[in-house]
């Protein structure tokens, strides 16, 4: 696989967590690289646009988490089963998403499709990356600044300062690589994931014009769940009582499974209460969809409704009913 072709999938692999909706939801989606990925109750499918102008799909079907292992019906752990699945089949979606995306149709040279043990290596690479920038360097950071300044020597104050530095990182990064083409292009197709799936939970018939007159920011997105995360993280951190900087990095890689449980709980509570005081939970996640999501082209929105009409097909031809509640 080229270097080009794997700095693209490596900034697509960091971002997967902004751009999945992490829910078990009627429909849902995800932004892949030129395409979407539409979630149905018990099927997904994939919808990318070819440089060819050709559009692809892959659908296939799935079983909610909570269906196969009853233990991931309760508070917490459901959180980790479905962020679980939304993970792995982002993952699947991504190099199905990338395959097609950058094949050029030259059949004088020879296929590159990446390999699941190079993807195998760009995930450990991502996950060593995230602990590094998230965990890491803020931690480090933190106690420096304790040690230079006594009145933020405290393991309370470092644990806050660690805090305010994971999101200031975090907003910086992803500034950042929304100013890379690649990824402006799949905050457009993400961006035409919300729109589709407000249109759909309308009741009004799925087309490119109905989509459109949409806006592109949905309390279910992940930005808004990774924000949760941080601030959850932060006043977990300030009550568990370990000191030293070993420790508080060892602490912070073992209770990610618990913060991220617990975070699901909350942004799931607030999501089914827009307009009242816990609904404004999802605000600040509203807003940094100013960056995460952008204005799709009309092409964009017809590939987000190919892979909504994919992934209901098939759950049609399961036996499955859709109903809006």
């Amino acid at each position: 696989m080229s270097i080009r072709k794997t700095l693209r999938l490596v900034a697509h692999i960091q971002m997967l967590p902004v751009l999945e909706s992490g829910e078990e939801t009627l429909v849902g989606g995800q932004a892949v690289m030129e395409g979407v990925m539409m979630r149905a109750p018990h099927s997904y499918c994939v919808a990318v646009r070819k440089p060819s102008g050709e559009m692809v799909t892959e659908e296939y079907p799935l079983a909610r988490v909570s269906e196969k292992y009853p233990l991931f019906r309760f508070p917490i752990l459901r959180g980790l089963g479905t962020l679980g699945q939304a993970m792995s089949l982002g993952i699947k979606a991504l190099r199905f998403s990338a395959n097609a995306a950058l094949d050029e149709g030259d059949s004088s040279k020879k296929s590159s499709e990446i390999s699941s043990w190079a993807m195998g290596l760009n995930l450990l690479f991502s996950l060593a990356f995230f602990i590094f920038l998230y965990k890491f360097v803020p931690l480090k950071l933190a106690e420096w600044i304790g040690n230079s300044y006594p009145l933020l020597h405290s393991d309370f104050a470092i644990n806050m300062v660690d805090g305010v530095l994971r999101i200031a990182i975090f907003l910086t990064f992803l500034f950042g690589v929304s100013r890379m083409k690649d990824i402006r292009r799949v905050f457009e197709y993400h961006g035409a994931e919300h729109k589709v799936v407000f249109n759909f939970e309308s009741g009004k018939p799925v087309t490119v014009p109905n989509a459109q007159a949409f806006q592109t920011f949905h309390p279910r997105c992940g930005t808004s769940f990774l924000l949760v995360v941080m601030v959850i993280s932060m006043l977990v951190y300030a009550v568990v009582p370990v000191h030293g900087f070993a420790a508080k990095f060892a602490i912070r890689i073992l209770l990610l499974p618990l913060i991220a449980g617990l975070s699901y709980e909350l942004i799931r509570f607030a999501a089914r209460r827009q307009g009242t005081l816990m609904g404004a939970l999802t605000t600040p996640g509203l807003w940094l969809q100013r960056i995460t999501t952008k204005q799709p082209s009309d092409s964009q929105t017809e590939v987000a409704i190919r892979a909504l009409d994919g992934a209901m097909q098939l759950e049609k031809a399961q036996g499955g009913e859709l109903v809006i509640a």
